[in-house]
């Protein structure tokens, strides 16, 4: 069909100076072969348009309110002429000029691979306990190349963290096959649209790659209210999507607010501080792990919550009720 061999698909909103140096870095991508950037701008009211056309690069622009994490990705895959969509958020920043042929790389290492994904690293100027967070994370992936699939179907059916594991997916920084695309778009769905289609992937009989060198710099110092926000959104997408009841306990959401707050304690200790920045410090991560799982428990329970407390506690219907205002 052509010979683009890949398709670098970002989403954006009010991208800031952040989108510039994101397009800048992938644009001294060094391939093997051809690769295209198209983006798709929903209603950005800070230049972002101009930024980007501004480089060379396409930029078709959509109303607000026809915005939607899956729908706008499809609609940014049927412009692209890659063999492969690599998609990126405008927050994502890759870390090397060799981040793509890593990617297209890992995706294309079998046949039967629908789609790649790789680590995130926090932005430098991030939080201590966010780097260490990510970190982590990904390290559960490994250090090498791999390729999984589902292969033991009564622990899948029974094993919550082994489904997670095998769907674990992220728009953020990810690559798709567009001949499994063609069978299997993403998702219109309100949250988690990257492992919603990871999951049918899955269970369709497909590998899924991680590509540990194609890593972006991406992540989120969210504040109080932010966690909270997200997490419940997250919760209640795993509820609606997955089946998952991530906090259905109020205890254990307590224990594990705690269990967190320890833990980033550690690292704060483990990054120097000491005396009254770690004193503060510390108690400012407490109140994140708290409305973190709160935020979990909300979701968790969203089909018991009162509609003004949805509106109120859900970031992602807020962020699109103001693109649509």
């Amino acid at each position: 069909m052509t010979d683009v061999r890949a398709s670098v698909l970002i989403p954006v909103k009010n991208g800031g100076p952040l989108l510039g140096e994101v397009l800048d870095t992938i644009l001294k991508q060094q391939t093997p072969w051809p690769f295209e950037v198209i983006v798709v701008d929903s209603g950005s009211r800070d230049g972002s348009v101009e930024l980007v056309r501004g480089r060379g690069v396409r930029c078709e622009v959509i109303p607000p309110e026809e915005f939607g994490h899956g729908r706008t990705r499809n609609f940014l895959a049927s412009l692209a002429k890659g063999e492969f969509l690599v998609f990126l958020t405008q927050d994502a920043k890759p870390a090397s000029a060799h981040w793509l042929r890593h990617m297209v790389e890992a995706c294309s290492t079998e046949e039967s691979v629908a789609g790649a994904f790789g680590p995130h690293r926090a932005h430098p100027h991030a939080r201590h306990v966010t780097h260490c967070e990510l970190s982590l994370h990904f390290a559960g992936f490994g250090d090498k190349l791999s390729v999984v699939r589902l292969e033991d179907k009564n622990r899948f059916a029974v094993d919550p963290g082994y489904r997670q594991w095998l769907h674990f997916f992220s728009s953020n920084n990810s690559c798709i096959r567009r001949s499994v695309w063609e069978r299997l778009p993403l998702p219109d769905v309100a949250f988690a649209e990257d492992q919603t289609w990871a999951l049918r992937a899955i269970e369709a009989g497909y590998g899924k790659a991680y590509a540990p060198e194609a890593m972006v710099y991406h992540s989120h110092d969210f504040g109080v209210w932010e966690t909270l926000q997200r997490n419940f959104d997250e919760a209640r997408s795993f509820n609606l999507y997955f089946g998952y009841r991530i906090q259905d306990s109020l205890v254990q959401a307590l224990k594990s607010g705690v269990h967190l707050a320890k833990r980033d304690l550690g690292w704060l200790r483990s990054g120097g501080l000491r005396g009254w920045r770690l004193f503060k410090n510390a108690g400012y991560m407490s109140l994140v792990e708290m409305a973190r799982v709160a935020g979990q428990y909300l979701g968790t329970r969203h089909d018991r919550l009162p509609a003004w407390l949805l509106r109120s506690v859900s970031r992602d219907e807020q962020l699109q009720r103001a693109g649509a205002a």
